[in-house]
């Protein structure tokens, strides 16, 4: 139950908040270098690097994108039959959130090693 719901929640994060965040960065560059230095700096500090905003919009939709991807591969396989006895399908609903969690985590540290 909790990954359906958290399947839902996700696909609608990422569609809301990257929708959003798309018209908003095309309409900050079509306006100019004032608006999108607005844009930037809603983001970022000063040197370029992300402040405590662009980390929670960044990581949440990270972790949106890692979440959703692994439940959609888990509906892949049982949508040809398979995982549907109630201990698999538990023990891959709990893999999938495992998943998005140290995915999230090493595409974070990936970014900060770079």
């Amino acid at each position: 139950m909790l990954v359906s719901i958290l399947h839902r929640a996700t696909g609608t994060g990422m569609a809301t908040v990257g929708a959003a965040l798309l018209v908003w960065f095309l309409a900050a560059v079509a306006a100019g270098p004032e608006s999108y230095a607005t844009f930037r700096d809603v983001f970022t500090v000063e040197s370029g690097k992300l402040n405590i905003i662009g980390y929670v919009v960044g990581i949440g939709l990270t972790a949106c994108l890692f979440q959703h991807m692994a439940n959609g591969i888990r509906h892949l396989f049982m949508d040809v039959g398979a995982g549907f006895e109630l201990k698999s399908n538990k023990r891959q609903a709990q893999a999938t959130m495992i998943f998005a969690v140290v995915m999230t985590v090493a595409f974070w540290l990936y970014l900060g090693i770079k």
